[in-house]
């Protein structure tokens, strides 16, 4: 029986530990030692002798970000589905990182706020039953980092990847330069996997070499980032995590800020808006956005807090997915991961954990013993799966931005209604308010959310007046 989307997802996403690996191939090279590379490695290190990762920053990440992440200041999220895999990959990685620092909020959700066009959300707090973790995107990439290096055939190599070597219709090894080097070696490998990020040279590489390159799609969305870090003091707010959105409805521009409060004893604060709505670098501008134009515990903490550090900011012009399961044509031997296959408006928080889902289909495509002479067409289809459901949340949203004028998906009307129906019940009810959760936190696929359940639940919701909606 062929499975739906949302069966499919639930398998990728499972919490279960992986079990019977074998042995599959002599070295298997993953280019980028970021999140997405890190977890292809921890799955490659079960199937593999040898696994090499190459990285061009092998800098230390534990007293901040890395040059290679540019955007390694702002606010991330790693969602609970992040989370779950991250636990599955690496037994014991929740208790470690709180140990070490990490945050997990109250389940009773006593220090979380959310906030929509400026009036808090009425309805009770998610009932939680996966780990939550709050941390800085540098922290947990150094945990995910040592993990994987302490994998006895894992071995990180400082380089900056220069291309691939074929043989025949299959990938057969990678070219890199050598940090402090200027000419290009080559590592031999049976299967590599593209983790380099949104600026992949992948595509060039397959089409200079003779291979179709993927299909793009690209949503322009514009958006500007300024973050800053302070020290938490309870005395100013006793919050932990707060979201703030406002819809660009009536002539409001839209905007997005988030605090949280993480390792350190300390709150990340986020300002983000689209197009010329452009937060800066000067830390004035910066509390007089936050006391304007976001709820009262932005303009505390901005203007009260302590200020570590200065304000940083990162622009991202478009979101965009290269759609390598489209191909007809694909070598063997060749996986894509991560930002490198699909990049999305970093506001939802969906690129961590796609990456750590990402290793969960590379793990399903291992231990079908496939024929590694053949193009991994059912890694592809798997990350396809992964990569709508991400992208159906994040590009549904930004469609509603005034400056985003497409391209519009099939039927998105009709799912631009329900959608926006059961986003307004969720604020007051319940049962909406968990249904929702599991999309957005990527523990469920969005096409449960189109269960008529669901819709006439959020339409009876508002249907009801505003004082009665619990």
């Amino acid at each position: 029986m062929r499975l739906s989307s949302a069966q499919l997802f639930q398998q990728i996403a499972s919490p279960r530990p992986p079990s019977g690996s074998r042995v599959l191939m002599r070295r298997a090279v993953v280019l980028g030692g970021s999140i997405a590379g890190l977890m292809a490695a921890r799955v490659l290190s079960d199937h593999a002798d040898e696994v090499l990762v190459v990285e061009r920053d092998v800098s230390d990440v534990d007293d901040g970000p890395r040059a290679g992440v540019p955007q390694g200041s702002q606010v991330h999220a790693l969602l609970p589905a992040g989370a779950v895999q991250l636990e599955r990959w690496f037994p014991g990685f929740a208790e470690e990182a709180i140990a070490g620092g990490a945050v997990v909020p109250p389940k009773d959700g006593s220090r979380d706020g959310f906030y929509l066009n400026g009036q808090p959300r009425l309805a009770p707090p998610v009932a939680q039953d996966w780990p939550v973790l709050i941390t800085t995107r540098p922290y947990l990439e150094a945990k995910v980092r040592h993990r994987t290096l302490a994998v006895d055939n894992v071995r990180l190599v400082a380089g900056r990847a220069d291309g691939l070597v074929f043989d025949g219709a299959r990938v057969a090894g990678v070219r890199y330069v050598p940090e402090g080097g200027t000419e290009a070696v080559t590592a031999t490998a049976d299967f590599v996997v593209d983790a380099m990020g949104r600026s992949s040279r992948m595509s060039d590489w397959l089409e200079s070499a003779g291979w179709p390159r993927p299909p793009m799609r690209r949503m322009p969305i514009k958006l500007n980032y300024a973050t800053a870090m302070f020290a938490y003091d309870e005395a100013i707010s006793d919050q932990w995590s707060v979201i703030a959105q406002v819809s660009p409805d009536d002539g409001r521009p839209a905007r997005i800020g988030g605090v949280l409060r993480v390792e350190g004893d300390r709150w990340i604060m986020l300002i983000a808006g689209y197009g010329d709505d452009r937060p800066g670098r000067d830390a004035a501008d910066y509390v007089a956005r936050c006391r304007d134009d976001f709820p009262a515990v932005f303009g505390d903490i901005a203007e009260r807090g302590r200020m570590l550090g200065d304000v940083v900011t990162y622009h991202q012009a478009d979101s965009r997915r290269r759609d390598f399961h489209e191909l007809d044509r694909l070598p063997a031997g060749l996986a894509v991961a991560g930002d490198a296959i699909a990049s999305f408006n970093p506001v939802y928080g969906q690129g961590m954990t796609s990456a750590a889902l990402h290793a969960s289909c590379l793990s399903t495509y291992l231990r079908s013993d496939p024929r590694l002479d053949e193009p991994a067409r059912a890694y592809f289809d798997r990350v396809a799966v992964v990569v709508d459901a991400a992208w159906q949340v994040s590009t549904f949203a930004d469609l509603e931005l005034p400056h985003v004028d497409g391209p519009y998906p099939r039927g998105y009307r009709l799912i631009r209604w329900f959608s926006g129906q059961v986003f307004k019940a969720s604020m007051t009810d319940a049962v909406t308010n968990d249904r929702l959760a599991r999309i957005t936190t990527m523990l469920a696929h969005p096409q449960q959310l189109a269960r008529p359940s669901t819709i006439l639940r959020a339409v009876r919701v508002n249907l009801l007046p505003a004082t009665t909606r619990r």
